[in-house]
């Protein structure tokens, strides 16, 4: 199925592989926020009657990036008006929500250290902003 949206992910590439998976992590429960229909519409359930939560109701693609490329990539989706979340190098010292939205705060857009991005909006628009990136290996 062809969504009219799309979600995706672009990570710091020079990061330990238990920071790609947690800023992927992180910035995907953002994407999870964009609207109120970018999650599925039912719970899951096994055939035992376990119920599970619901998921995003489209594939997330995570791209990699130099640091370099995540701040044009950051600056494109801010001047295309799409959903974004954002994690800083300055979250790995944090512990906790507020203290992480504090130091996001404390810094102006184009100096953000940037570790990670969390994209959703129209498919058109979020291919311009992620053009040129790789998908993650």
């Amino acid at each position: 199925m062809r969504f009219d949206t799309k979600a995706a992910v672009v990570v710091r590439e020079d990061l330990a592989d238990w920071q790609k998976l947690n800023v992927t992590a992180f910035l995907s429960s953002g994407i999870a926020h964009a609207t109120d229909d970018v999650m599925g519409s039912e719970a899951y359930a096994d055939a035992s009657g376990n119920q599970y939560l619901r998921l995003l109701r489209e594939p997330v693609l995570v791209f990699a990036a130099d640091g370099a490329a995540l701040a044009r990539t950051h600056a494109r989706a801010l001047s295309r008006g799409l959903a974004v979340a954002v994690y800083t190098e300055d979250m790995f010292a944090t512990g906790n929500d507020a203290d992480n939205r504090a130091a996001v705060r404390s810094v102006e857009a184009g100096k953000l250290n940037l570790v990670g991005l969390g994209l959703y909006g129209p498919r058109t628009p979020v291919d311009k902003v992620v053009k040129g990136l790789t998908l993650h290996g």
